[in-house]
């Protein structure tokens, strides 16, 4: 099972946790995923240690997708 979680004060929230055979799982996912997005957040997945991949569209194959919010700066 693939889960979508924030990262976010409380250490992280599960938004979502799909199957790739289960399309409503799917669907609900996606949904999760696209809100987090037009909220600002931006998503990640791991790639190694110390390393990760800036995704734009929920891969259904991962294991793990990570959201969070920028990092502000000035």
């Amino acid at each position: 099972m693939s889960r979508l979680i924030r990262m976010d004060g409380s250490g992280h929230t599960t938004l979502a946790e799909w199957r790739a055979d289960d399309q409503a799982s799917v669907e609900q996912a996606v949904a999760a995923f696209r809100e987090e997005l037009e909220q600002g957040s931006i998503a990640m997945v791991t790639r190694g240690a110390g390393h990760a991949e800036h995704v734009r569209e929920l891969p259904l194959d991962e294991p793990l997708v990570i959201m969070r919010r920028p990092i502000a700066g000035g």
